[in-house]
């Protein structure tokens, strides 16, 4: 069978191709892919190329498919893997596998495997380790989604915290108690929200903060303070670009310290903020990972010493992680169709790769069947003058609080069919 699939070469060297698939072997499954969400890993993966821990390191000679936040469908499964897996079904894959120890992963690592394609071949450790996750939803793109959502999952199960006198180390955030998100309402600051709010433990008091407004008002839209309230959470939304970051989250805390604090940019200064803000056997996720290998920031061991205050850090989830992701998905939970802001078809992912932290707003989702240029949500009413399609696009979205959306999902797919 051919596919269609963006192929990393080597450093900024991605390519749209049409190639022959090998023949399926009896522990492999061949599947559609539908949509890929992309995601800042696989930029610093087409930037670094074979230097990317990941990445082969003779990606030249042996190009591999980029993508790995991918959701679609089985449709031939081998022998080996026909009692568990069945043609039809929708499925997520964990990329993360950690098989044998090794960093392999698709998106990263394969010559016939991520979510940048049309079809692709499930290689066989990708259902031994478990990491080939059966889907329920209807939505193709909220099982792309599971995959950074899981990684927000993830980051929260790492958090910890002990009792005076205890080394037994308390595995979550602390419930009821004081909580910052601070550069927290991108895309991924916005899915922790989403998470911490409707998850089985939740702080008392949630603060996020961000220097542009315009974000701020869109995550209030989004997730409103209303609605944590029903949770049990006091959500405060804070504009920190021209005042004491410091002194006006204290005071939001009645002067107090902070429980958990999350960093959701790498920027020494935040780093340093979210340090000076935590109260004892406080936790600090330092959530953004740096491109620059020697990011650093100051961080005060007085208070290790003294207050027990620690750092924790996640990259990704794991398979346990995405699995709770898709089952809240399944059960109305979580939203993640916050994260999405752009739609385009594989035609667009090379560029799109290669230049995403220039591109604002939040998470890119890519259809693979279909050309389409990159497109923003927020564009869809302007382009709806000229064409039907956007126009009726649009309605949809706006219908549904300017979010993306099962309905208009299938309006797309149908409409490029």
């Amino acid at each position: 069978m051919k596919t269609k699939a963006v192929r990393l070469y080597g450093k900024s060297d991605l390519r749209l191709e049409e190639f022959e698939l090998p023949a399926l072997k009896d522990d492999e499954i061949l599947a559609r892919v539908v949509s890929d969400s992309i995601c800042m890993s696989s930029y610093k993966a087409a930037i670094q190329g074979g230097d990317h821990k990941r990445v082969p390191d003779n990606v030249a000679e042996n190009p591999v498919i980029i993508g790995h936040e991918f959701c679609g469908e089985l449709l031939e499964v081998g022998s080996k893997w026909a009692d568990q897996f069945k043609p039809g079904q929708k499925f997520s894959i964990q990329p993360a596998m950690n098989y044998k120890g090794s960093l392999d992963a698709p998106g990263y690592s394969y010559s016939h495997i991520g979510g940048d394609a049309t079809y692709v071949i499930i290689p066989n450790e990708v259902m031994e380790t478990g990491c080939l996750l059966p889907y329920s939803g209807e939505a193709y793109f909220c099982g792309s989604l599971a995959e950074p959502v899981s990684c927000v999952a993830g980051t929260f199960h790492a958090h910890y915290h002990m009792k005076q006198g205890s080394y037994v180390h308390h595995m979550g955030i602390r419930e009821g108690g004081a909580m910052a998100i601070i550069a927290g309402v991108g895309p991924m600051g916005l899915a922790a929200i989403d998470y911490i709010l409707h998850c089985d433990r939740r702080p008392g008091l949630l603060v996020v903060t961000d220097i542009a407004q315009d974000r701020l008002d869109r995550a209030g839209r989004i997730l409103s303070v209303e609605e944590a309230a029903k949770q049990g959470v006091k959500l405060v939304y804070l504009n920190t670009a021209n005042l004491d970051a410091k002194a006006a989250m204290l005071e939001i805390n009645g002067g107090n310290g902070f429980d958990d604090v999350l960093v959701f940019a790498p920027v020494p200064a935040l780093v340093e903020l979210a340090d000076s803000l935590l109260a004892k056997d406080g936790c600090l996720n330092f959530f953004s990972g740096p491109s620059d290998p020697t990011f650093s920031a100051k961080f005060n061991f007085y208070n290790v010493h003294y207050a027990g205050t620690h750092i924790v850090g996640t990259s990704g989830g794991n398979k346990e992680d995405m699995q709770e992701s898709l089952d809240m998905m399944s059960q109305g939970l979580l939203n993640p169709a916050i994260l999405v802001t752009h739609i385009g078809g594989l035609n667009c992912v090379p560029e799109t790769t290669l230049n995403l932290p220039k591109i604002p707003g939040g998470k890119k989702l890519i259809y693979t069947h279909i050309d389409m240029p990159l497109t923003a949500i927020a564009d869809f009413g302007e382009l709806g003058k000229t064409d039907p399609l956007f126009a009726k696009l649009h309605e949809i979205c706006q219908a549904n609080n300017g979010l993306w959306c099962l309905e208009a999902e299938k309006v797309l797919l149908e409409a490029k069919a």
